[in-house]
C-alpha cells in the first residue's frame, strides 16, 4: 500500500480538470485549474525491489532515503531534469494525479514542465510517462525557463529582453525571452544536486566524514553562501568516519561549506554569462534596464544574487516566490491559455 505522504487540496477535484505539472528532480508541484496549487511533494519513490511495488511516495519515501533494509529502495525516478527510471517515474505520477481527482476514471488534460536543453527523446519520455499515469493525449509541454518568467511576472509577450535563470535541483536553465519565445538560452546540468554533492565530497576530503544527501542539503540550507558573510557560522555535523567507520562528529563553517560550493557556483555563473554572450545588443540593453530575474530553490543560496551582479554587472532580483515560480507559470498558462497557449507545445512539436 503506497503511503500516504502528499499533502493534498481539501476538495478533490471532479472530472477532467486541467493540471500543470512541475516534474522536478527534487520536488514535485501540481497545480489545478481553477484551484491553484494542491499538491508539493518530494520526488522520491520506495519501492519494493522483489515485485516493484511502490510502498510510500513523496514527503514519507524521502524519510526513508538512507535508512531502508536491503528488499526496500528509496529512490529519485528523475536525475538531471529528466527521467532516469522511467517505469518508477510512471508510478509516482500517477499516484500524484490520484490523489488530486477523486474520479480515477478522468483523464485530465496536462501540462508539464520540462528543462530547454532536453532532447526529443527526453521530451517524448516525459509526455509517454504523464499518459500513462493516466493524463489525456496529447499532453503539452512547456519549457522550465518560460513557466518560470511567467510565475516570477515577466512580461514575455513584450518586445523587449527579459532573463530568467531557474535554479532547480536538477538543471540551471537560463533564457533570455523576448516576443513569447526563447532568443537565448543555457541548460546546465550543474544546480542544487551538484551543491549538496560537493559539501558532500568536500566532506569527505577535508574531514575524513561520510555524510547522507539529506546531510549535506541541510548543510547547504543552514550554512551555504555565495560571498563571504560579515560573521562566520559554525553547525555540529554527524556522519561516518572513513578510517574508523564509526559515527563522529565534527564542525564545520560557512566560509568552508562557501569554499566547497565555490566550482558549481561559478558553474552557474558561467551559463548567465554564456547566455548574455549569446544575446542580440538590443535585448542585452532590455537587461541591463529591466535586470536578470532567479528563481527556483537554487537562487536561495545567500548572496547568489550579489555575485551575479558583481560578475555581470546587471541588475537581479529574486523572484516574488523562487520555489513556486515554475509551477506557477505553467498553471497562469493553463488558465490563461489563449494568451499563453503559443508557448505550450503538444506531441513534443512546437
Amino acid at each position: 500500500m503506497v503511503g500516504s505522504g502528499a499533502r493534498i487540496a481539501r476538495n478533490p477535484i471532479f472530472g477532467g480538470r486541467d493540471i500543470a505539472v512541475d516534474l522536478g528532480t527534487a520536488n514535485t508541484l501540481v497545480y489545478v485549474r481553477g484551484e491553484g496549487i494542491v499538491l508539493d511533494e518530494p520526488s522520491v519513490v520506495a519501492v519494493n525491489v522483489i515485485d516493484g511495488t511502490p510502498l510510500a511516495v513523496g514527503s514519507e519515501a524521502r524519510r526513508m532515503i538512507g535508512r531502508t533494509p536491503g528488499h526496500i529502495q528509496a529512490t529519485r525516478p528523475l536525475k538531471d531534469g529528466v527521467i532516469a527510471d522511467f517505469e518508477v517515474c510512471e508510478k509516482m505520477l500517477r499516484y500524484f494525479i490520484q490523489q488530486v481527482h477523486s474520479r480515477r476514471w478522468s483523464k485530465p488534460r496536462m501540462v508539464i514542465c520540462v528543462p530547454s536543453g532536453v532532447t526529443g527523446v527526453e521530451r517524448r519520455a516525459v509526455q509517454e510517462a504523464a499518459e500513462y499515469a493516466g493524463a489525456r493525449s496529447p499532453t503539452y509541454v512547456i519549457e522550465e525557463p518560460v513557466a518560470a518568467a511567467i510565475g516570477a511576472g515577466l512580461d514575455i509577450a513584450a518586445p523587449s529582453g527579459s532573463m530568467i535563470v531557474d535554479i532547480g535541483g536538477g538543471t540551471t536553465e537560463v533564457a533570455v525571452i523576448s516576443l513569447g519565445g526563447v532568443v537565448a538560452s543555457q541548460s546546465s546540468r550543474i544546480a542544487g544536486d551538484e551543491l549538496d554533492e560537493a559539501i558532500g565530497q568536500f566532506m569527505k576530503k577535508e574531514h575524513g566524514l561520510s555524510i547522507g544527501v539529506r546531510a549535506a542539503e541541510e548543510i547547504k540550507i543552514a550554512l551555504g553562501s555565495a560571498v563571504p558573510l560579515t560573521r562566520d557560522h559554525r553547525a555540529e555535523v554527524r556522519g561516518r568516519d572513513l578510517m574508523t567507520g564509526l559515527p563522529r562528529l565534527v564542525t564545520v563553517s560557512t566560509n568552508e561549506v562557501r569554499e566547497a560550493l565555490e566550482e558549481p557556483v561559478a558553474s552557474i555563473v558561467d551559463a548567465v554569462k554564456v547566455t548574455l554572450d549569446r544575446t542580440p545588443p538590443e535585448l542585452a540593453a532590455d537587461i541591463m534596464e529591466h535586470g536578470i530575474t532567479l528563481a527556483g530553490g537554487g537562487a536561495l543560496l545567500v548572496g547568489l544574487p550579489e555575485l551575479i551582479h558583481a560578475e555581470t554587472g546587471m541588475p537581479v532580483r529574486l523572484a516574488p516566490d523562487p520555489l513556486l515560480a515554475v509551477v506557477l507559470g505553467a498553471g497562469r498558462a493553463l488558465e490563461e491559455f489563449d494568451m499563453f497557449g503559443s508557448v505550450i507545445f503538444g506531441d513534443g512539436s512546437r
